[in-house]
């Protein structure tokens, strides 16, 4: 039989809502499987059924030709199957080895843990998959992409059959992820399965076998790569075609609204200058280390500056904390909305409401009403999918966060509006709303700053460009006199 895994008629419903209808997917043995569909369409319910997670309501679940038992997580881990999740399951204060074997660290004839023995099969699963990390090594001290190699060790570790990967490429540079590329190929030469769930659609066609694409919870498609291209992928995943990638930008700058003159912070930042006007979108691109999300997180007060002025409608403000740009109605969606955007343990609700509470309050007391209505408004507005204000955000999907972050900012009146990153992790779907907004926003007389290393997107979203090169502004273009080869030199420090 060339089917590892067997998934028939999977259904799930949370809160009275249908996260899958009916979805059968089969998985061969020794392939790269890319699984996609836009966020919410149910890709991570699925693998959290098949991992023992979640429990289905009903359907079927075969593993090398034998029904799957998925009553508990590590049930599942035993029989051969892991998930990499893009959170890493790691203790950040344990060694390499000690993170792999948790749980089941070997013993001498004393019955204590044999430390040493640890550390060589740990080499050994290391070397098998050409990684160059100490087993001794603190994870803490390891880079994104070395943790992730971990966590496939961990998984081999567990003799594991069928890897999952959960957007591995999210926070990789290109020398990361061709080595990641590397082991994943090594992986399915030995006979390993996987499943790729990525929104990169240039990343499904050169590492895939097969794609399979799910549309509101529904399976809609299963193919070769070799029979298909990213239109045909697009069209599965949004049930239409998307003849642009960008909205047309139809807004009319205005005034100036803010200033930054001479903004330094030693060894990180020199001499920046630039302006802000009203309604515009300026992008700042640059290359990985160039200083761009520390350039926004001095602006907005999360990290201290040397010197420097802020003018917001040619007034001075004093800016030394996240506390003071609120005030000044300046916002920023972090490049990492998991950790800095949102918080995942609270409702959708308390999310957007946090920052500015005491538009809701009356007398020290909340006004429930008022918040509730408030609340409702935003997720009507910004069309986030969730069947309750009160569901928390961990369980939302990864566009419908960023909107929630964008909610709050809009909740608190603010007019400069800082994007780091808005669209990562985000399906092409998703991410064209995500710009729909943004606009939107420009309309109603709104900047806002927008830092992104795709540049696509820069070239399409932006009014002006600023490039940054080791700390400082290389260039700064107007979008007609724009290209992609013009944004690289400048970031490589070749002015044009």
């Amino acid at each position: 039989m060339n089917n590892i895994l067997e998934m028939k008629n999977i259904n799930k419903s949370f809160f009275g809502v249908q996260a899958l209808k009916d979805v059968t997917l089969q998985i061969h043995r020794g392939e790269v499987h890319c699984l996609i569909g836009e966020n919410g369409a149910g890709k991570s319910t699925l693998m959290k059924i098949l991992s023992g997670a979640y429990q289905r309501d009903s359907g079927e679940i075969f593993f090398n030709g034998k029904k799957l038992d998925t009553s508990s997580t590590l049930q599942v881990q035993k029989e051969g199957i892991s998930i990499i999740y893009q959170e890493f399951n790691l203790a950040s204060v344990l060694t390499v080895a000690e993170n792999i074997f948790m749980g089941r660290e070997p013993l001498n004839k004393l019955g204590m843990i044999d430390k040493e023995k640890m550390y060589e099969d740990t080499q050994k699963i290391l070397d098998k998959l050409g990684v160059e990390v100490s087993p001794r090594a603190m994870v803490n001290s390891l880079s994104v992409a070395e943790q992730q190699f971990v966590e496939i060790a961990k998984a081999l570790s567990f003799g594991a059959k069928l890897i999952v990967m959960d957007e591995p490429s999210a926070t990789l540079t290109p020398k990361e992820l061709a080595r990641l590329f590397a082991v994943i190929c090594d992986l399915k030469n030995k006979g390993v399965s996987i499943i790729y769930i990525s929104h990169h659609l240039d990343e499904l066609i050169e590492l895939g076998d097969r794609v399979s694409v799910l549309r509101d919870g529904e399976h809609v498609a299963t193919d070769d790569v070799d029979n298909i291209d990213k239109d045909q992928i697009i069209r599965w995943m949004v049930g239409r075609d998307l003849t642009n990638s960008y909205p047309e930008r139809t807004v009319t700058t205005g005034e100036v609204v803010l200033k930054v003159r001479n903004l330094s912070s030693e060894g990180i930042l020199n001499n920046i200058n630039f302006s802000l006007h009203k309604g515009e979108i300026l992008g700042i691109a640059g290359l990985v280390g160039a200083g761009r999300t520390e350039l926004v997180r001095a602006l907005y007060g999360a990290d201290p500056k040397d010197a420097g002025e802020v003018y917001l409608n040619d007034q001075l403000i004093n800016v030394e904390s996240p506390k003071d740009s609120i005030e000044h109605g300046i916002g920023l969606l972090p490049e990492d909305r998991k950790q800095q955007g949102v918080v995942l343990g609270q409702s959708i609700k308390n999310n957007i409401t946090l920052a500015k509470i005491d538009k809701v309050t009356k007398k020290l007391l909340i006004d429930n009403g008022k918040e509730r209505e408030e609340v409702q408004r935003y997720i009507d507005d910004l069309g986030v999918k969730t069947p309750s204000q009160e569901m928390l955000a961990r369980n939302l999907s990864g566009g419908n966060q960023q909107k929630v972050v964008l909610a709050k900012w809009m909740f608190t009146d603010s007019n400069i509006l800082i994007f780091d990153e808005p669209t990562r992790g985000i399906d092409v779907g998703a991410k064209y709303e995500i710009y729909e907004l943004m606009n939107r926003l420009t309309e109603q007389g709104k900047s806002i700053i927008m830092i992104s290393s795709e540049l696509p997107e820069i070239i399409g979203m932006s009014d002006r460009v600023l490039v940054m090169h080791k700390g400082r502004i290389s260039s700064i273009y107007e979008n007609k006199d724009l290209n992609q080869e013009k944004i690289m030199k400048s970031a490589a420090g070749e002015v044009s």
